[in-house]
């Protein structure tokens, strides 16, 4: 066997193999498209299709007219943008102190940054469910549930943007910070005008990381909304669209609401594509 046969021949089996993981990845989706289009009879008929026999928008139909389903996909749009929007805005100042600054103590506070991110989400639920019952208990204060929920989420994702934010500052020349200061900027002003803009494609990969996180989150939505149902968000509103005595789940349903609340994060994807591909290759090359 020839050099060239052996090159076609390996060619082959990295096609077929890629062709393997593409069919991998794609068939969840593909079986959720197809479910949603499908009838009720369909669904429970055995053997399963693979292709709709009568095509039926019914399913999508019911979702877009479940009020609490809507009210859902609002909440987790004010959740997870404001999540995403108030961890940038805090990251972007601390990764600019502990990545440029020098002071006292910046090691271990970065350490105990990186030790946040360890913890299980489960492990502080029931510590977090005693905290937010007594600032619920406070009458005068009346934090609405999604503030909180805000506040929690970003007890997840600050330690992440924080820690990426001080990597990728920290990987900026320091020459455009002695050039700022001998111009007289501040160091405010240094971040602002100078930094800031440069980190723009990490700010993007961070941002959309954390509004991913909180928008799909669903064990903290589940726990603190349920004495206030109309504060859930949508993962906890698709579990309640077969109702809680349900003698048969809405399939159909659940795949259509599942289609439709991936929309807004393929989006994102689309629309900031090239800055995630620059904030995920930052700092690969040096030099």
């Amino acid at each position: 066997m020839n050099k060239q046969t052996r090159k076609i021949i390996g060619e082959i089996f990295f096609y077929i193999l890629i062709a393997i993981i593409a069919i991998y990845l794609i068939f969840p989706f593909y079986w959720a498209l197809i479910s949603a289009l499908k009838t009720e009879g369909e669904l429970i008929a055995a053997p399963a299709t693979f292709f709709p026999k009568e095509i039926t928008f019914r399913n999508f139909q019911a979702v877009f007219t479940n009020t609490a389903f809507l009210r859902g996909i609002l909440n987790s749009f004010i959740v997870a943008g404001s999540t995403t929007l108030f961890s940038l805005m805090v990251g972007a100042f601390a990764g600019y102190a502990l990545g440029k600054l020098r002071f006292r103590g910046r090691t271990p506070t970065l350490y105990t940054i990186l030790a946040m991110t360890m913890f299980p989400a489960v492990a502080i639920l029931s510590g977090l469910f005693q905290v937010i019952k007594a600032i619920q208990d406070i009458a005068w204060l009346n934090v609405p549930t999604l503030v909180l929920l805000i506040l929690i989420y970003m007890v997840f994702t600050l330690p992440f943007t924080i820690w990426v934010l001080t990597s990728f500052f920290r990987g900026l020349p320091d020459s455009l910070l002695q050039a700022a200061q001998v111009d007289g900027a501040t160091f405010l002003q240094t971040f602002w005008y100078i930094l800031l803009p440069l980190t723009a494609p990490a700010l993007v990969t961070t941002g959309l990381l954390a509004f991913i996180g909180a928008w799909n989150e669903y064990l903290f939505a589940l726990t603190f909304t349920l004495q206030e149902p109309g504060s859930r968000t949508v993962p906890v509103a698709i579990s309640q669209l077969g109702g809680r005595f349900a003698m048969q789940e809405p399939t159909g349903e659940l795949m259509a609401a599942a289609l439709i609340i991936t929309v807004p994060l393929i989006t994102l994807v689309l629309i900031f594509q090239n800055r995630i591909v620059d904030g995920l290759t930052a700092g690969a090359v040096k030099g």
